[in-house]
């Protein structure tokens, strides 16, 4: 088991989504009022419950289906029309999004201690958008999302060119996340 040496911890890298922001339950809403327009195939299931269980898992096969659009280059085709869908749809749903319990105050410490960043594969709109609903965007020293670099996480480039903002070495910097891609 690797543990974490407090005082060589330079900098904080976070994620947004189940790290920041509960978008999963945001999502799980979502799901949930889809459901109940086709409760009779819910088998008599609550379609809440039904819901959070399809939510939980798809999340790896749609974080490898954005690894290999990734991959393959086919996110900069797609990601300026995902770009206009937002626009098309506005990004006001976003402030709707919750923040995990404790995460501003958490935040409003760290920013004393460490320069924070966020590296997201969330795109550039819905991940400001997020941050400006709760007044954390000034906590941040750098935003790195889906597209500011070529490749997106869980390819390194995104952590390596929010590190070279800052001036910090990556060995010396934190990454807190809640799935694979952002282990990886």
């Amino acid at each position: 088991m690797t543990t974490i040496d407090g005082p060589s911890i330079e900098a904080i890298l976070l994620d947004i989504d189940g790290t920041i922001a509960d978008t999963d339950d945001a999502a799980v809403a979502r799901v949930e009022r889809w459901f109940r327009f086709v409760g009779w195939l819910l088998e008599d299931q609550d379609p809440h419950v039904a819901a959070r269980r399809f939510v939980m898992r798809i999340e790896s096969p749609v974080n490898a289906l954005v690894s290999w659009l990734d991959r393959t280059g086919l996110d900069q085709i797609l990601g300026p029309l995902m770009d206009s869908l937002y626009r098309l749809r506005g990004v006001i749903g976003h402030s709707r999004v919750d923040l995990i319990p404790g995460v501003k105050k958490s935040l409003e410490r760290l920013t004393d201690q460490y320069p924070l960043c966020v590296v997201t594969a969330r795109e550039h709109r819905s991940a400001h958008a997020i941050l400006e609903s709760h007044a954390l965007e000034s906590m941040f020293q750098c935003i790195a999302t889906a597209r500011t670099c070529r490749r997106a996480k869980p390819n390194p480039d995104p952590v390596l060119w929010a590190v070279e903002q800052i001036g910090v070495h990556p060995t010396r910097c934190l990454m807190v996340g809640d799935t694979t891609a952002d282990i990886i």
